[in-house]
């Protein structure tokens, strides 16, 4: 796809962070994003590279009042060498595709968000931060923006990608957090549209996620909408739990987003000679587990913190701590690993790592 640049100008661009060791997590935003729009009947078109600026959106616009909005998240790494290299983008797109056929939207050709996003990284390449532990977070997404009334799919729709550079997603950096298990309120219902990376399903989990902060919790565990009785996912996060030696954790039946780092960290485990699990589990197994000491560690998994290794969990108000409550052996290891891998350092032996191409 031919793709037009316009460089921002000089009063267009934006302060660049002095200190990466004060950097946050998605507050700060890069010079460029990418942006193109759709037309049935024609398809995608008009991509271009622009100087970040606000949308504007008809007030009928399709995405305000019946949610066909989607998005991803993934994020690129600076090597010791200045090479800036993505983790399994592909996955992403795969992912991306995925949601927009669940939300009745058009998907786009996987090189061709390739293609855009690699033109965007190499005008922002400045942008993407130099410190071990920091990267440049990407967010893609598309929404309906069809000015009509009516309870249907869209039929006009924007694409776009931001980007800015991050540092740890949680203040707890790698150190364990804190996890309150909700068994009144539900992420997502099989049949519905919890596997799919949809806005809707974030704010389904604000309510509780704010009962959670006030409680002093980092996160909520989300348990099945049925029962009520089956780990599901952390609001942010897959989770994972090392019983004895096997590492366990729920199934992908329909209400659980597929996380890239989630299948990562069971292809390297398997790989390692692991046993691996991937069944259903209650949050009743959970404290018991917990509470005899075959529950050696308990982590989550994600692009935005990759491994987060968690402490204690809270259900019905009881507060059980996992094992001593520090960072686990296998979360220490995969998440060096994993990061490793994703910053050059360590031997990418399953072909996990895109380098983007500065030169053209």
């Amino acid at each position: 796809m031919e793709i037009k640049v316009m460089p921002a100008g000089e009063s267009e661009r934006r302060p660049k962070p002095k200190d990466e060791s004060k950097l946050v997590f998605g507050t700060v935003f890069s010079d460029h994003m990418f942006i193109m729009n759709y037309d049935e009947g024609r398809g995608w078109h008009d991509a271009r590279i622009v100087p970040y600026q606000n949308l504007s959106l008809d007030p009928a616009a399709m995405v305000l009042h019946y949610g066909q909005g989607i998005f991803e998240g993934l994020k690129a790494y600076r090597a010791s060498d200045g090479r800036i290299l993505l983790f399994r983008p592909e996955k992403n797109w795969e992912r991306f595709n995925k949601s927009a056929r669940r939300m009745c939207m058009p998907e786009i050709d996987p090189a061709v968000l390739m293609q855009s996003l690699e033109a965007l990284l190499r005008l922002d390449a400045d942008w993407v931060p130099r410190s071990r532990g920091t990267s440049l977070y990407i967010r893609p997404t598309m929404f309906a923006t069809e000015p009509a009334l009516g309870v249907r799919p869209a039929k006009q729709y924007v694409y776009y990608v931001i980007t800015g550079p991050v540092g740890p997603y949680y203040p707890e950096g790698f150190n364990p957090v804190k996890i309150y298990v909700s068994d009144e309120y539900v992420r997502a219902v099989r049949g519905g549209v919890g596997e799919a990376k949809t806005m809707g399903n974030y704010a389904a989990s604000l309510y509780a996620a704010e009962i959670a902060k006030k409680k002093g919790y980092t996160q909520v565990l989300w348990l099945d909408a049925v029962e009520r009785r089956y780990v599901e996912e952390v609001g942010t996060m897959n989770i994972f739990f090392r019983i004895e030696d096997t590492l366990v954790t729920p199934p992908l039946t329909g209400s659980i987003l597929p996380g890239v780092t989630r299948e990562s960290v069971i292809h390297l485990a398997r790989h390692w000679g692991i046993k691996v699990e991937e069944r259903p589990i209650t949050i009743d197994e959970v404290i018991e587990r917990a509470k005899d000491g075959s529950l050696k560690e308990c982590f989550g998994t994600g692009t935005a913190a990759v491994i987060s290794p968690v402490s204690e969990l809270c259900y019905k108000e009881e507060r059980v701590t996992i094992a001593d409550g520090s960072v686990g052996e296998w979360s220490r290891k995969l998440y060096d690993e994993l990061v490793g891998i994703q910053y050059g350092e360590k031997e990418d032996i399953f072909g996990w790592v895109r380098e983007v191409p500065l030169d053209k």
